[in-house]
């Protein structure tokens, strides 16, 4: 298995548990975008989604540029890659597993 930090997994697992932060992240996924507009359909205020963004920021998903007093964001994808590699990696190992009790269970009827 590719050995993986479990700092930056850990940042990017706690910024993916949230609901607000993962719809962030997938109007990212759609391109560039300023705070403004990924504030724009929530009912929270805009200092708190710039902790959302903070978040997502030092789980190394997000990186901000600034246009004058304009920020814009964009999704950083490779901590996502690294998140999918390692559930890939357990969920092979647990298919393994669940595939030799079904072969004992139906050996043993």
């Amino acid at each position: 298995m590719v050995n993986y930090s479990t700092a930056l997994l850990d940042a990017t697992f706690s910024a993916l548990a949230d609901p607000t932060r993962r719809a962030i992240l997938a109007r990212l996924a759609r391109g560039e975008s300023s705070v403004t507009e990924l504030a724009e359909p929530f009912d929270v205020s805009l200092p708190a989604i710039s902790k959302h963004l903070r978040v997502l920021e030092h789980a190394g998903l997000l990186a901000r540029e600034k246009d004058g007093r304009i920020h814009r964001c964009h999704l950083v994808s490779e901590p996502l890659k690294d998140a999918a590699e390692w559930i890939a990696h357990y969920r092979a190992y647990w298919e393994k597993q669940l595939n030799a009790l079904e072969q004992y269970l139906s050996e043993s009827t």
